[in-house]
């Protein structure tokens, strides 16, 4: 039941004892503070970690070719390695149950882009419909690439936000014709793509339409896929071994050639980035641990001398008939009241401060600081609960002390 006698009194005895109210509150605010500041900092690197590895599908495979660097099988070195439509065929047979998504990638680079006097310069990739989830484009209008577009060698395109932006403004490029080095396709879809602007100003159009206009035969200048999601990283990285290890042979490469075919598995990149994280997560919570532990001793310390210090208070008050459990009940509410009080405002102030930082830590590695609120929030009721426990034990103690002993302590 609310007391409001009760709480009038603990009032009084806080604003009778302004300096040691404030040096219990900054204690616990400081800690709170600390807590959110490093916790804001730690999230940062890590918002930072994940928005340079979503640039792709966190399963994605890339191969690439290249010259040959040594002679095998009678073939000399410095023979390039030309990928076709054959190698399309081969692998997707090969690794069929390993296969997730494929795309095959013909890209242009400086095609110039003309929209009624607007003109800029892109990167053209001809691509299967597959290649949308490997690169995790969201397609914000319209659609992407389909079979029928690369059966019909359509002459379409889907452009990135920051190819709208630049040609058509406020516009919208939707089912409009641009011209691509002279030659006229049609927007079928705009899309955004978590790896930012650099990757919304790709075009993409059918595999078919770019290795007709830009390539002779049946080449092609590299592939992606993603590998079955069930993989964990060690069979991802084997997997993407063995497939190096096929191509090579296809090709007549030395095994121990590491220029003519590479494979990067994004596997290897994200077993990287989980021991990062693993790291930097530990130091966070050590950290963070060590802070609570520091306000709680703070918390602990204050409160022993507060009790003490008002003993004779406390034989005053059970000298006039104030019961022990009332005295114990005054000073944990006090307690818990100044604990809230700076807990709370620690807090208000540590988020103020990282969404005052916001962007400025960026060049830092550090992106969005921020915290959530669960979990400042758990470290403040640690923090009461410590405070109330600190409270508890040297009041019961006090309360304990008869009322002579604690009228003449010094």
């Amino acid at each position: 039941m609310f007391d409001l006698d009760r709480w009038i009194e603990i009032f009084q005895t806080i604003s009778k004892n302004k300096l040691r109210t404030i040096l219990s509150g900054f204690t616990i605010a400081f800690a709170i503070l600390l807590f959110t500041l490093l916790f804001g900092i730690g999230n940062g690197l890590k918002h930072t970690f994940e928005r340079d590895f979503a640039r792709d599908a966190q399963n994605s495979v890339y191969i690439n070719s290249g010259v040959t660097t040594k002679p095998y099988k009678g073939l000399q070195s410095g023979r390039r390695v030309q990928f076709r439509n054959d190698d399309i065929k081969f692998i997707n047979e090969k690794f069929e149950n390993d296969i997730q998504y494929f795309s095959p990638n013909i890209q242009r680079f400086n095609v110039q882009a003309i929209y009624k006097g607007e003109q800029s310069n892109y990167t053209v990739r001809g691509v299967y419909p597959d290649y949308q989830p490997l690169e995790e484009a969201i397609i914000e209008e319209g659609r992407f690439i389909s079979a029928l577009d690369i059966k019909n060698k359509a002459k379409v395109i889907a452009v990135g936000k920051m190819v709208e932006k630049d040609l058509f403004g406020s516009k919208g490029a939707l089912g409009k014709d641009i011209s691509l080095d002279g030659i006229s396709y049609k927007v079928i879809g705009v899309f955004s793509d978590p790896g930012g602007d650099n990757d919304e100003r790709y075009i993409y159009t059918p595999f078919s339409t770019a290795q007709s206009m830009y390539r002779d035969y049946d080449e092609l200048d590299y592939m992606g896929l993603t590998y079955n999601p069930k993989l964990s990283i060690d069979q991802a990285l084997a997997f993407s071994g063995l497939l190096e290890k096929t191509l090579k042979e296809k090709h007549s490469v030395d095994p121990r050639d590491q220029g003519a075919v590479r494979v990067f598995n994004y596997a290897e990149g994200a077993k990287n980035v989980q021991q990062f994280m693993f790291v930097i997560n530990f130091i966070i919570i050590f950290i963070g641990i060590g802070t609570l532990i520091a306000g709680i001793i703070g918390i602990s310390n204050i409160m022993v001398y507060i009790v003490k210090e008002r003993t004779k208070e406390l034989g005053i008050r059970k000298a006039i008939g104030a019961t022990p459990t009332s005295i114990i009940s005054m000073i944990m509410l006090e307690s818990i009241f100044i604990t809230a009080i700076a807990g709370y405002s620690g807090l208000m102030i540590g988020i103020f401060v990282l969404k005052s930082l916001g962007d400025s830590l960026e060049k830092y590695f550090i992106l969005n600081p921020s915290v959530e609120t669960y979990v400042v929030v758990g470290a403040t009721i640690i923090l009461i609960i410590a405070g109330t426990i600190a409270g508890y034990i040297p009041a019961k103690r006090a309360a304990q002390i008869k009322p002579i002993v604690a009228l003449n302590d010094e």
